[in-house]
């Protein structure tokens, strides 16, 4: 996907982006003041470390991130470009806003909506991976330590999702510091962050590249054809057939080279017990599928 974009003015594609990116930025903000300032979480980002700020001196979340947001914008604006920066600002200023109008506005009642620490924690890497995702599908940043993951994405080929649980893991560390009731160390605050951390990532990945339902099938079997017919015909996807030789027979060995549905897997798994039990199957995870009969390179 990418980050940088010219969208015209109103069209179909603005609308969508700016969409995504208000209802995103909003998420955030919310997520952060219900589910995880109460608790004393630092889920990596400017907010983790406003949070703990916010434990140890009293100073307001807004005011703390806004002093840390300025500089990594700048950067980020040099290195992802003026529009980046542009979608970015917006986005910072939706959440320091929406989280200043419910630090001054909403009474201190909303202190642990969700009494349970591990389905407070659920909750809140839920909300966060959707937030944060529908942010990156807007080609925007919600700041802080999204602009790393996304300036290291521009230059690797890791998903944003992991580089998101890498930066922010290490912010997580900053939870230490916090008293808990007993004088103790708070590993729970840094535990139950990661755990956020976690979820986030995974509903990220989720949000921006949709959910992982193909699988690759490479299967060896004397009954090729029949199996790549089955493919074509019934199962109405496409099939490639390889040549090789097995390394302990030394025999010449055909290989159906296909991808599918979770659902048309099964089909295809007992269609192939049927007609070779012999055959040897091996089914791997398909993370990302350009090509016709999936997503268009267009949409990258």
């Amino acid at each position: 996907m990418a980050f940088i974009t010219k969208e015209k003015f109103l069209s179909r594609d603005w609308i969508d982006a700016y969409t995504y990116l208000i209802l995103g930025s909003i998420i955030f903000a919310v997520s952060d003041i219900l589910f995880v300032v109460p608790y004393k979480l630092a889920p990596g980002g400017v907010y983790g470390i406003a949070t703990v700020l916010n434990t140890l001196f009293d100073w307001k979340i807004s005011s703390c991130t806004i002093a840390m947001e300025i500089p990594l914008v700048i950067i980020g604006t040099i290195i992802l470009g003026p529009r980046f920066g542009v979608k970015t600002i917006l986005s910072i200023l939706i959440i320091i806003c929406t989280v200043w109008f419910m630090e001054t506005y909403v009474s201190p009642d909303y202190a642990k909506v969700i009494a349970d620490p591990m389905l407070n924690t659920i909750v809140a890497g839920v909300f966060y991976g959707i937030s944060i995702g529908f942010i990156f599908k807007s080609r925007a940043t919600s700041g802080g330590s999204d602009i790393i993951a996304m300036i290291l994405a521009k230059y690797t080929k890791v998903s944003l999702g992991k580089l998101v649980m890498i930066v922010d893991g290490l912010i997580v560390l900053f939870t230490l510091v916090q008293p808990t009731e007993t004088g103790a160390i708070g590993w729970e605050f840094a535990i139950y962050s990661l755990i956020i951390i976690f979820i986030e990532g995974k509903i990220i990945d989720m949000v921006v590249g949709g959910a992982n339902y193909h699988k690759t099938v490479m299967i060896i079997s004397d009954q090729y054809e029949t199996i790549a017919a089955k493919i074509k015909t019934d199962l109405k996807r496409g099939a490639t057939v390889f040549k090789g030789t097995g390394a302990f027979s030394g025999n010449e060995k055909n290989m159906v080279y296909s991808v599918m549905s979770r659902r048309e897997l099964e089909i295809l798994k007992i269609f192939i017990k049927e007609v070779d039990t012999d055959a040897f199957v091996n089914v791997t995870e398909a993370n990302e599928i350009i090509g016709r009969g999936f997503k268009s390179l267009n949409e990258e």
